[in-house]
């Protein structure tokens, strides 16, 4: 009976990994299927239906996506490259410094992994422009380059780093930031690579803020040039849409297909559960 019943158990675990499997992967497949056939077969499937990339050109000549390309790729990379030097040095002194109070400024910053980002919004808002950084690309990064997630991380990575390799240094004439140049940072790379993954994928998907902080085609985002495009009231088909939706979303995937591994043992490396 056991037997029969760990078999039973390992068909329906297969049988709603499928299923799940299978909900996730149709609205690609739908957009995918549009995005390659003429606007006739939106919603009709033959299987010798003709293939067309028409619907490519004409999303890529309806707005400017390469401009909102180059504004995605500035903000990760100054967003990234912020998370990096600040959570690097608040993680450092958080796992080998002891300083009063040092308890309750980690306790602070793990208080923000419970705050939502959309609650600070408007007060987001009020700063930016009391900096007079409204509709600039750097207003759209910086309630984001200190990251609590990424001190925690690092923390508990640096943690695990025996001291003795940082009195060896410490020994041979390191300074503090020798150290953790020499010592810490590479023996962190996978959480390094699993930390810059799941940044680079939310900030590139990130929608609600740079929707209320921009206002031009200098500053937007994919994912605001998107609904932009998608919002405009002049008959554009679906096909179009779809196509342009696959153009924005095509580097995230094709990235995720070419190091599905790295990303899988990053992640694994770096203890993310």
């Amino acid at each position: 009976m056991n037997s029969m019943g760990q078999t039973f158990d390992r068909f329906l675990n297969t049988l709603a990994a499928w299923a799940l499997a299978l909900i996730w992967i149709l609205p690609l497949a739908y957009a995918v299927w549009t995005a390659i056939h003429p606007a006739a077969y939106e919603a009709r499937f033959e299987l010798f239906a003709p293939l067309t990339y028409d619907n490519f050109v004409k999303a890529w000549e309806a707005a400017p996506f390469a401009r909102y390309f180059l504004n995605t790729f500035i903000l990760v990379t100054m967003i990234l490259a912020c998370q990096f030097f600040l959570c690097t040095l608040a993680a450092y002194a958080f796992a080998r410094f002891e300083f009063p109070g040092r308890n309750v400024l980690f306790a602070l910053v793990l208080l923000q992994l419970l705050v939502m980002p959309d609650i600070l919004i408007v007060e987001n808002y009020k700063t930016m422009r009391l900096l007079d950084l409204v509709d600039t690309i750097p207003a759209i990064a910086l309630p984001y380059v200190a990251s609590g997630f990424g001190i925690f991380l690092l923390r508990q990575t640096f943690k695990t780093i025996p001291k003795e390799l940082d009195e060896a240094a410490r020994i041979e004439g390191s300074s503090f930031l020798g150290v953790l140049w020499r010592v810490y940072i590479p023996l962190a790379k996978p959480t390094y690579l699993a930390y810059g993954l799941v940044s680079v994928s939310h900030h590139w998907n990130n929608f609600l803020w740079p929707l209320i902080v921009t206002n031009s085609v200098e500053t937007r985002p994919v994912t605001v040039g998107l609904s932009v495009f998608s919002a405009i009231d002049s008959g554009i088909e679906w096909s179009v849409i779809n196509a342009a939706t696959l153009i924005t979303s095509g580097p995230l995937l094709i990235a995720f297909l070419l190091f599905q591994r790295q990303f899988v043992q990053s992640f694994m490396r770096a203890g993310i559960k």
